[in-house]
């Protein structure tokens, strides 16, 4: 496969200089064009997030910088089982969070004293990046990395002496690991943290300017010039596409930005309840169904999917993650499996020469391509099939070596005795947002592929495809109908109760929309309490006294922002009067990423508690879904 590639982009590269005669019809390249790189993780459609590190121990989705490295100790760690499952679920590789915003690295790091040495696991020998490598490179699985540019344990953060820390993580990570196919880079730009036990809020400013990924780029195609970099302020090969639940945001998508070719990723986690695991989260894992319409508004997109799955305190993989992942592993082969369309008799209306005509679209190459003549932008093709078959998605790939150039296509099909159009053209502005589109979606751009579902099933002999607007002769590689396999339905997970979570049966309230505070201790996440203004607070009489050590906070669930609690202040007190602080601080990631949070302090005896919602998301207003009061000891 790789000589063939690299035999194809040769004769690409010698196609523009006339040195092949045979390949002299071949059109010039239009705008700008992936790298081979680019082009090679395209092709790998979809692979796994792993994160698992502290924040696995403490509950937390963005851990605070001063937690012990002694919390990490996984009794049943198995890279490879994991590797294993995620191989036969038909992923191409994993990248693993070696490094969060935590700050606490899972390798023997030279660059702190706060990484896995410190741990009791393996008696401080271990190390997770190596044994998460070492299984990929014995089943043949690519292996990437994410280190987290911000540090919250790091005393330097902030400062340029990080840098050197900084860069010393990314060079033993791509030295010591062998083969890296992807780096990640988030665009967390620092907040509340450790740092050393200083405690402060330290922000950046431009992250570009603060890490200069000018350098960090270089730095990086010195040592692995083929590995992929994500995010670096957009300086590097991958860019994120949009939303933490899985969709490429906005579609049509255009890769093509000025003289650069930008791909995009889509990332979302297997289980609502975030990115790393949680206790209770087996009846929170996403159904086999919606991660194949994940799928569709990703990989359907022209995106490719990062799809998060992480291993629980044991170090094991959390068996209803994994029963939802390899059901939706079989259905997505199914898909695949089977192309109507392969060797279709084809008939266009233009073509470049038998090397380039309609036949190219079903042979099975992913390199060979259909291509009209120089300045023909509105070309269409007829498949003819052997024998009538039902289908229910369209598949369509441009030849992206040479650029991306279709803006809108019309897909129909022979029924009745007429032409009916099963995919309509996308007109100027129109755009797919979220999981619009999952089914009968409109034709826009298609760049390295896109999937089309339709309403219904068609069942014909006949199909038309026409290229109704391009920026320059359509290059189109693929056009494949496929049939969309039925859900499988896996058993729900049910969990008991939390016996940790105080009941709120026969508590009051106070404080600013009193009368709606009830909403937040409801167990409807639909419902919430909310105040116009910010800062507010409401306040709890829980009619006797409880012990106290930790709280849950859930975002509104509405699909809006304004308002989220991105700053808090949980009080404390005994008779009303009298209030300690039991916690501050702040909830990350919420407008990406709105998941219950969980935030622990020293157990406190309490009967009253006020929560307040200092700092929210877009201007001014307070809100909290759900709120959740835990005690130590069991009821």
């Amino acid at each position: 496969m790789f000589c063939k590639r690299l035999l194809t982009s040769l004769c690409i590269a010698l196609m523009g200089t006339g040195a092949v005669a045979s390949a002299a019809e071949a059109p010039a390249p239009y705008g700008s064009v992936p790298t081979e790189q680019q082009v090679n993780w395209l092709r790998m459609e979809w692979y796994a997030f792993v994160h698992f590190g502290l924040n696995t121990y403490t509950n937390k989705e963005w851990g605070y910088g001063d937690e012990s490295p002694e919390l990490f100790n996984p009794s049943d760690f198995d890279a490879e089982a994991i590797v294993k499952t995620f191989k036969d679920a038909g992923m191409n590789g994993m990248i693993y969070t070696a490094k969060h915003h935590d700050g606490f690295c899972t390798w023997p790091t030279k660059s702190t004293e706060h990484n896995i040495t410190q741990s009791p696991w393996k008696n401080g020998k271990g190390d997770v990046v190596k044994e998460f490598a070492a299984a990929c490179k014995k089943h043949d699985f690519a292996f990437g990395t994410y280190l987290s540019p911000w540090d919250r344990n790091c005393a330097e953060y902030g400062r340029a002496g990080y840098l050197d820390v900084y860069y010393k993580q990314i060079e033993e990570l791509l030295t010591n690991y062998g083969p890296i196919f992807e780096i990640w880079f988030d665009g967390a730009m620092g907040g509340d943290g450790y740092y050393g036990g200083a405690r402060q809020n330290r922000n950046i400013g431009k992250a570009d300017t603060y890490y200069n990924y000018t350098q960090v780029v270089k730095n990086i195609r010195a040592l692995q010039p083929d590995c992929i970099i994500w995010g670096a302020a957009g300086r590097g090969d991958v860019t994120w596409a949009g939303s933490e639940k899985g969709f490429a945001k906005n579609y049509p998508i255009w890769n093509a930005q000025g003289d650069k070719w930008l791909s995009l990723e889509a990332d979302t986690p297997i289980n609502k309840r975030g990115w790393f695991w949680h206790p209770g989260q087996g009846s929170a894992v996403k159904s086999p169904e919606h991660l194949m319409e994940v799928y569709l508004t990703s990989v359907g997109r022209g995106a490719n999917l990062i799809l998060n799955v992480a291993p629980n305190r044991d170090g094991r993989l959390d068996p209803a993650d994994v029963a939802s992942l390899e059901a939706f592993g079989r259905m997505r082969r199914e898909l695949l499996k089977k192309d109507y369309a392969l060797n279709a008799k084809v008939t266009t209306s233009e073509s470049r020469g038998k090397k380039f005509d309609g036949s190219q679209m079903t042979d099975g190459d992913i390199e060979s391509y259909w291509c009209p003549k120089d300045g023909t932008t509105t070309p269409t093709a007829e498949l003819k099939l052997a024998k009538p078959v039902t289908f229910d998605v369209v598949r369509l790939r441009e030849q992206i070596r040479l650029g991306q150039r279709v803006e809108s296509f019309k897909v129909e099909a022979w029924v009745d005795g007429a032409w009916k159009t099963i995919v309509e053209p996308g007109k100027p502005g129109e755009k797919e947002t979220g999981f619009a589109g999952v089914r009968g979606g409109k034709g826009h751009t298609i760049g390295h592929q896109v999937l089309r579902a339709l309403p219904e099933p068609v069942t014909t002999n006949r199909v038309r495809l026409s290229i109704t607007k391009a920026k320059a002769c359509p290059c189109i590689s693929e056009f494949s109908l496929l049939r969309m396999p039925q859900p499988e339905q896996v058993a729900p997970v049910t969990t008991e109760a939390d016996p940790t979570v105080l009941s709120s049966k026969g508590w009051t309230f106070g404080g600013f929309a009193a009368n709606l505070a009830p909403l937040a201790f409801d167990g409807k996440p639909g419902t919430m309490w909310q105040h116009a203004k910010t800062p507010s607070h409401f306040r709890v009489d829980m009619q006797r006294t409880h012990t106290i050590n930790a709280f849950s906070y859930l975002p509104r669930q509405d699909g809006k922002t304004q308002g989220m609690t991105t700053r808090y202040r949980l009080e404390l007190s005994k008779d009303g009067k009298n209030w300690t602080i039991a916690a501050e601080g702040e909830f990350g990631n919420l407008r990406a990423n709105p998941v219950e949070q969980t935030i622990t302090f020293p157990a406190q005896k309490a009967r009253y508690v006020r929560f307040f919602s200092t700092a929210a998301l877009d201007g001014t207003g307070s809100s909290v879904a759900e709120l959740k009061l835990h005690t130590p000891v069991k009821k």
